[in-house]
């Protein structure tokens, strides 16, 4: 018995390789998590950036509480089972009229995880219009086996080596997925996706959650790490990470930048 989506939607999910919006929280309580942000931010005297914006889950409390939400937790489980591993989490914060984007590409073919049991949850901390350039996918294309990447490293991309389709098709497919803050939406590793530019005077701050199964593997490197959050992890295929008492508090930055440290390694051999 489902635990948050309905049946159809999972059907839709599995035909599809996405689904949008999912209300998960209020957008007052979202923007208490964008103040939170934009308090260390302040207190930094700059945007969030390098290892700050990757395995954030890690470094601050708060985004391990967005990461260990129960809805969330519950959508994953209704597509993926019992036994839930975060893999990792990272902010794609676009600035107000700002340049930067995401070119099409697919995960699955850089982070080197077998099998494709793996969702990203991507939820808004601010409204994600079509003006901001909120995701677009290729509906179905999860069904694609992985395709040929160029790696460009234009200095406006998000992505870490600007990497992208070399030959992308069936765009006059292509679906945006704009959400309120306090939403999210999922798709599949393997599915094309991509974001243009912000053209309105707000932040756009979405954070991506990566979920997997426990049978889950990385292939690219003897060692990986992951923090279980539900269920029993019997395959023991990550090192298991430690979440954060406190925001930034020693423990926390050590444990992160180790964590950070392998998974880049992973992410640009």
């Amino acid at each position: 018995m489902n635990k948050f989506l309905t049946k159809n939607e999972v059907n839709f999910f599995n035909e599809n390789g996405y689904l949008s919006p999912i209300k998960i929280m209020t957008a007052e309580k979202a923007n208490i998590y964008r103040s939170k942000l934009e308090i260390y931010e302040k207190n930094k005297g700059h945007t969030i950036n390098g290892i700050d914006r990757h395995k954030s889950h890690l470094l601050f409390h708060w985004v391990y509480e967005i990461v260990k939400n129960k809805s969330i937790l519950d959508c994953i489980e209704d597509l993926l089972g019992k036994n839930i591993l975060c893999w990792s989490s990272n902010f794609f914060i676009k600035e107000p009229n700002d340049k930067t984007y995401v070119s099409w590409h697919q995960d699955s073919e850089y982070w080197g995880l077998e099998p494709d049991d793996v969702i990203t949850a991507w939820i808004a901390l601010s409204d994600a219009s079509i003006e901001t350039g909120p995701m677009e996918v290729i509906p179905k294309s999860h069904k694609w086996e992985n395709q040929i990447h160029k790696e460009t490293f234009k200095k406006n991309n998000l992505l870490s080596r600007g990497q992208e389709i070399k030959d992308i098709s069936n765009l006059q497919e292509a679906t945006a997925m704009p959400l309120k803050s306090g939403e999210i939406s999922l798709h599949h590793v393997k599915l094309a996706h991509s974001s243009k530019i912000n053209q309105t005077n707000d932040r756009r701050i979405g954070l991506a959650i990566r979920y997997t199964s426990t049978a889950v593997k990385q292939k690219n490197s003897d060692k990986d790490s992951a923090l279980l959050l539900r269920g029993k992890d019997k395959y023991c295929n990550f090192i298991h990470e430690t979440p954060p008492k406190k925001d930034n508090d020693t423990d926390a930055v050590r444990n992160h930048k180790i964590a950070s440290e392998l998974h880049t390694k992973i992410l640009m051999k």
